[in-house]
């Protein structure tokens, strides 16, 4: 059938198989050619492993240090009259490429949430890694609601500032209109439930319960994902509902080193680079910044998209010298190119001037809806309006 995208405001609700084969089969290109000879991870469980970064991950572990992959996702498959998800087609894609280059790899569909999918998983690890153990496991999920299905309790997270109400510009990608958008706060059930879904707790609870049925290998680290940012999106994000909720992953990020320190394991929180994934694009104000950013550090000669910024990562986390470098506060950070000083001034600059009448010239809006459409299999041409 021909299929078109169907994009409702931040979603798009089709995906092209050959156009998701494609993109895996570039990014796998990117990563084989980096192919590191020694070193590195070999067996990775990836939690969220269809998209984003989750997905770039494993395909750098994979490609690049030709490890055996693990990964976990919810996605749906085709039915009458509609594609499957994208991340669907991303699993089949890869699975298709790994086996062709001799790599071992499976895949679970199943919801990361739920402890049955849980202790499948981890039984699954047991049996499918050489030695039944990880030595590295990517935490990346970005679900917009969790639910319980012993309890039946579910909790959704919110897109909301906290303790004061946010003003702000924002900007409809597709036709370049400007508006303003006015949030409201959280209240203290809404961010709760935020930290509840985005936060660590699921994080730890993998951990723990890998840890406990010896599924982790001596050394093993994780990672999971974060961002910081630049002033102009604090509010919504870093001192807003998902910043309390990165907050948590930090701190269970120290209770999880608390875990793996004795067998020489470690965790680290990565905070990478602004880009567009399907979470970024549901946050109000950030697709402008998005746009912005990516004109500045593309004219520098800095920009990364996801694939790049997983094969830096993974540098980092496993370098020559053998030492891993953080910050102060023991996060990794991906986001350096991003937050260096000229290129933030001049993000600044652009962003206090911008409207609808410069926003082509400031902004790199081609290159956000290239990268959006890029997310589920579609290509510039395929957008018609």
């Amino acid at each position: 059938m021909d299929i078109k995208p169907r994009i409702k405001g931040f979603i798009c609700t089709t995906a092209h198989p050959e156009g998701c084969r494609r993109r895996v089969e570039e990014d796998a290109a990117v990563s084989a050619a980096e192919r590191k000879p020694a070193g590195g991870p070999k067996r990775v469980l990836v939690i969220g492993a269809s998209a984003g970064y989750g997905l770039a991950c494993r395909v750098t572990a994979a490609f690049a240090y030709g490890a055996e992959t693990l990964g976990l996702s919810l996605e749906r498959e085709e039915g009458k009259g509609r594609t499957a998800s994208a991340g669907w087609y991303n699993n089949a894609a890869f699975a298709a490429l790994a086996g062709d280059a001799g790599l071992r790899c499976e895949t679970i569909n199943g919801d990361a949430f739920d402890p049955a999918v849980r202790a499948a998983a981890i039984e699954r690890c047991r049996a499918f890694f050489t030695g039944g153990q990880a030595d590295l496991v990517v935490y990346s999920l970005a679900a917009p609601r969790r639910a319980d299905p012993v309890t039946g309790e579910s909790w959704s997270s919110v897109i909301k500032p906290v303790g004061a109400p946010f003003t702000g510009k924002n900007i409809d990608i597709w036709t370049g209109a400007f508006s303003e958008v006015t949030l409201h706060p959280a209240s203290d059930a809404e961010i709760a439930a935020t930290v509840k879904v985005m936060g660590g707790e699921d994080w730890l609870t993998w951990i723990k319960a890998l840890q406990t049925a010896g599924a982790l290998a001596n050394g093993c680290r994780t990672v999971a994902f974060s961002y910081i940012g630049p002033e102009q999106t604090h509010a919504i994000y870093k001192d807003g509902t998902i910043g309390k909720a990165k907050e948590d992953l930090e701190r269970r990020a120290e209770q999880i080193n608390a875990l793996l320190s004795p067998m020489g394991g470690q965790a680290y929180v990565s905070v990478n680079k602004a880009l567009v994934t399907q979470a970024s694009a549901a946050i109000p104000v950030v697709p402008l910044y998005i746009s912005l950013l990516y004109r500045v550090m593309k004219d520098a000669g800095l920009h990364e998209d996801c694939q790049a910024q997983a094969q830096r990562l993974f540098a980092r986390l496993y370098p020559a010298s053998g030492a891993v470098e953080t910050d102060e506060n023991g996060r990794l950070r991906l986001d350096d190119w991003e937050m260096r000083p000229d290129i933030q001034a001049e993000a600044a600059r652009r962003w206090g001037i911008v409207n609808a009448d410069n926003v082509a010239e400031l902004a790199d809006l081609e290159g956000y809806r290239a990268d959006f459409l890029r997310l589920f299999g579609f290509g510039p041409e395929d957008w018609g309006r």
